[in-house]
């Protein structure tokens, strides 16, 4: 079986999660038994001062022997933090309008005056 054909069988359902920098898939694929299991990746975008950026990614496999006691942890933890801490984010870096200052980004108001020019005789030197 081709390459192509084996990624087309494997992958078999999925989801998409937008969250800011972050982009998480969910995708149920086979493995070679036709058997189904769920693979969530995160990748995290990082952008450099030049500009230029990268992702990086994690990605868990999780196994049907696994889903039970997974969902029932997960659900156990969100609702602890959410009766902890409700639903509002406290984090500026997690609203939807945050925007990080870069030292490039001054404005001209934020920058020292330093004078560029200098009156010098030759007759002085």
């Amino acid at each position: 079986m081709r390459e192509n054909d084996m990624l087309e069988k494997e992958e078999i359902f999925s989801k998409v999660l937008r969250a800011g920098r972050r982009t998480y898939f969910f995708d149920v694929r086979a493995t070679k038994a036709d058997d189904y299991y769920i693979t969530i990746t995160e990748s995290k975008k990082f952008t450099e001062e030049d500009g230029s950026f990268h992702f990086k990614k994690h990605k868990i496999y999780l196994y049907k022997e696994d889903f039970s006691a997974f969902a029932e942890i997960l659900e156990e933890m969100t609702s602890y933090v959410l009766n902890h801490k409700g639903e509002e984010v406290i984090s500026e870096r997690h609203q939807k309008d945050f925007k990080k200052e870069y030292a490039s980004e001054k404005t001209e108001e934020d920058m020292p005056k330093i004078s560029t020019f200098t009156d010098i005789s030759f007759d002085d030197i």
